[in-house]
């Protein structure tokens, strides 16, 4: 059977760890679909040159949670296959345990979608247990980590983040994955701890961007406090004996990033502060804005990383920087932005990730379109992304 560059590229990536550096062999079928629905012109004629191109890991590509597209999030396949399609950067989301151990999850109450744990002999910890769909009442559940200890949580089997609204049971619940994802990858996937996590990115050769998640449950926690869990994820990169230079450190509670500026300056000068909008936000309206630049800078903040819709406007039929991201950039913050493919095919505007340009996107090509207005306009310094392999193509022909 002959496989595919990108197939042969995960298989190699899932079954031989050390022949990571082996599976960038190859983009798959994206990239090249994305740039045939770009309209005629200088940019596709660019990303055409490039088609052929070897693949070569990159910083600028960012692996969101591995490749959550086709691969159960924060698992070791996905992180292997993010890593396969040349992303120089890898996220664990880090919550942490009932026995305060940290561990890989987007959420401290996200076990109902993305594990097993409704189906397990652990359904009975579940802060809300499952409830049937009846009439107009969705099913619905809510399941923490903070209610597991560490070996329990170890037992769980990760699976696609999916729910099935209008399940009658718990079992159908397990569904509702979204049609342009699959469930092709998920036989028996590893779940992983944050220390875990470290070592697999070391072993894959890429650099670490670890979110330090909200926690579901009140702090402090049995005598552990915002502080001791901030302090606690820096703590497991010193003892797996990461330089600060390799770390990314990330939150969108503006007190953590200002704790490890003030009490760990190394890994601190690269912590992200990430940011959305709410209602009322107008990238072009600076009064809609609640980020003061000028002091978060000031405070040592040194990396902004706002989601994709806060950094591009509509501008002449095409995507433009927003005076949003020209503030930020002014102030000398570097830009991150989150996360590109997990918007589906763009036919119809997009959905949130770009309802400020939702009048102008109408095609998968547009993808392209937004990626290169955030590198060269905007000039971020990283995009996240649900399937890796179309950023680091992007930034292969590109030369970033």
């Amino acid at each position: 059977m002959r496989h595919t560059p990108l197939l042969a590229a995960l298989l190699l990536a899932t079954a031989a760890p050390a022949l990571a550096d082996a599976a960038l062999t190859g983009y798959g079928p994206r990239p090249a679909y994305l740039i045939g629905k770009l309209p005629e012109g200088e940019l596709k004629s660019k990303l055409q040159s490039c088609i052929g191109q070897p693949i070569a890991k990159s910083e600028f590509s960012i692996a969101h949670r591995g490749a959550p597209m086709m691969f159960p999030e924060h698992t070791a396949e996905s992180y292997r296959a993010g890593a396969g399609m040349g992303a120089g950067v890898g996220e664990c989301d880090v919550t942490f345990t009932k026995d305060k151990e940290l561990v890989c999850r987007h959420a401290q109450n996200d076990l109902h979608t993305t594990t097993n744990i409704l189906v397990s002999d652990l359904a009975a910890s579940c802060t809300t247990p499952f409830s049937a769909a009846a009439g107009e009442t969705k099913a619905a559940a809510e399941c923490r980590t903070s209610e597991l200890t560490l070996a329990e949580f170890k037992s769980l089997m990760p699976k696609m983040d999916s729910a099935d609204s209008a399940a009658t049971t718990a079992e159908e619940y397990q569904g509702g994955i979204a049609g342009w994802r699959t469930a092709l990858y998920v036989q028996e996937p590893t779940i992983l701890t944050h220390a875990e996590s470290i070592e697999l990115f070391k072993e894959l050769g890429v650099k670490m961007t670890p979110e330090l998640k909200g926690p579901s449950v009140d702090m402090p926690f049995d005598g552990f406090t915002q502080a001791d869990y901030a302090q606690k994820m820096i703590d497991e990169y010193k003892a797996a004996g990461v330089d600060p230079s390799q770390v990314f450190p990330q939150s969108f509670n503006l007190e953590d990033v200002l704790y490890w500026v003030e009490n760990e300056p190394e890994f601190g000068k690269q912590a992200v502060f990430l940011v959305e909008p709410d209602d009322s936000f107008d990238e072009q309206d600076p009064e809609t804005w609640k980020q003061d630049f000028a002091d978060l800078k000031a405070k040592g903040v040194q990396y902004l990383a706002p989601s994709l819709n806060m950094l591009v406007t509509p501008e002449n039929g095409t995507y433009a920087a927003s005076a949003y991201a020209k503030a930020a950039k002014d102030a000398g913050l570097n830009l991150i932005t989150w996360s590109l493919e997990r918007s589906g095919p763009l036919a119809s505007g997009g959905g949130w990730y770009y309802n400020s340009t939702n009048e102008i996107t109408d095609s998968d090509g547009d993808i392209y379109e937004l990626v290169d207005t955030l590198a060269q306009d905007v000039e971020v310094e990283g995009i996240f992304s649900d399937w890796p392999a179309t950023v680091t193509f992007y930034a292969n022909c590109m030369g970033l």
